[in-house]
């Protein structure tokens, strides 16, 4: 029998644990211990149609956060060919893009919640100990972090007038959003107020996507209702049928009813669409009705529009909720991305996840800002490790020279990546 561990060799193995722990990049990156475990199956894809090919010509990439699975995804055409890479994140929802400014936005909505900010990749810092990669792609990179209260349960992100703003389902409002001054309410539904004091302790109408316009009071924002009631979103037995609306930015008040847990409002060139989650649709919305441009196999929710082409996400639905999916055949719906051609309704392509489940956020952004994320499907540690280790955005202060000098690289003193911690 072996002789049992001595004290001192018991705090070696402590302490040896604790060294081999937060290693993986994406643990880091994620502020995630389990991000390291993403299942491959999760990413597994098939395509039909002309998805990428249509990617390629409109020249865009496609950000797309599942929240079930805690996975953010860009979907883009490289080379030729489908490229989907993806980054660990807590149950990501809104996502906003920012090309001017070539920031990407992102609501984690754990508790606490959190708001990200990604830039993309410039190039890496002159080092020494590492050998730096020749070039830099344009990956995103996650470059600000603010931590708010899990009672604000942060659902869209949206600009309106260059403000970054978001719904706060928590509080029935929306809010502005800043990485030095945090958040503030500026806009609600007249139907929350009682005696004009508005109720902003809990979701009571599931006040969830923003149809940005010039100002807030050009925008548009769905919800699922429009009562203060003790059956409240969430409940299995909260009645949703026909009860969601738009609200006017202007008026607070709903310019178009009967939808069925409405999510992601979005202006197009002066038209307000709408996912009719409910019954699987895409709607225009016109004279005070929704009216279906697209009937799609599962829940709609998380759209944004080029052009005359529509991305639309459709998720499952998850079991205990089928109450709030009347128009659907749940059994056969799938989660994926479908570009809708909005002229004449008909699908033109589609990418879609057999283990997929929820989708929240389809947004769109210029090839020119990027065409991924930090992980590719099979992974690469080492390089993972080094762009990690040295890597720079627009938003970091750049050296003049964005390349080791030859005289001095690491391949010279025979250092590599090994090095890394």
């Amino acid at each position: 029998m072996a002789a049992p561990a001595t004290k001192s060799e018991e705090l070696e193995a402590l302490w040896a644990r604790h060294t081999a722990e937060w290693r993986d990049t994406a643990q880091i990156a994620s502020f995630w211990k389990d991000a390291e475990q993403t299942d491959p199956a999760l990413l597994k894809y098939k395509v039909k149609g002309q998805f990428f090919e249509l990617l390629a010509s409109l020249k865009i990439s496609i950000v797309v956060s599942r929240e079930y699975e805690h996975l953010l995804l860009c979907l883009s055409a490289q080379n030729g060919k489908p490229a989907i890479s993806y980054l660990p994140l807590p149950h990501p929802s809104g996502v906003a893009v920012d090309a001017k400014n070539k920031r990407v936005f992102v609501a984690s909505t754990r508790n606490p919640n959190q708001l990200l900010e990604m830039r993309p990749l410039s190039g890496f810092l002159s080092r020494l100990d590492v050998n730096i990669p020749a070039r830099a792609d344009d990956s995103l990179m996650i470059t600000r972090s603010l931590f708010l209260p899990g009672c604000i349960y942060m659902h869209d992100l949206a600009l309106i007038n260059g403000r970054l703003h978001g719904n706060a389902v928590g509080h029935n409002a929306v809010i502005s959003l800043d990485f030095e001054k945090g958040f503030e309410r500026v806009w609600w539904p007249k139907c929350i107020e009682n005696r004009k004091v508005p109720v902003f302790e809990q979701n009571h109408i599931q006040l969830n996507s923003i149809a940005a316009g010039r100002t807030l009071a050009d925008s548009y924002f769905s919800a699922s209702s429009t009562a203060l009631e003790k059956l409240r979103p969430g409940h299995e037995k909260y009645p949703v049928d026909g009860r969601g609306v738009i609200f006017s930015g202007k008026t607070r008040e709903p310019i178009c009813t009967g939808l069925t847990r409405p999510h992601s409002a979005r202006l197009s060139e002066g038209r307000l669409f709408v996912d009719n989650s409910g019954y699987g649709e895409l709607c225009l919305v016109e004279g005070g009705r929704a009216e279906p441009v697209a009937k799609l196999p599962g829940w709609t929710r998380g759209l944004c529009i080029v052009g005359n082409i529509a991305f639309v996400g459709t998720s499952r639905v998850i079991p205990r909720f089928r109450q709030y999916a009347p128009g659907l055949d749940v059994e056969k719906s799938i989660c994926g991305v479908h570009a809708i051609d909005l002229r004449t309704g008909k699908s033109l392509g589609s990418v879609r996840w057999a283990t997929g489940n929820q989708i929240f956020a389809v947004e769109s952004m210029p090839m020119s800002l990027s065409k991924a994320l930090p992980f590719a499907l099979e992974r690469d540690s080492e390089k993972e490790k080094v762009v990690f280790y040295a890597f720079q955005t627009d938003s970091c202060a750049k050296e003049k020279s964005m390349k080791p000098h030859k005289s001095t690289s690491a391949a010279k003193f025979g250092r590599s990546s090994k090095t890394l911690r």
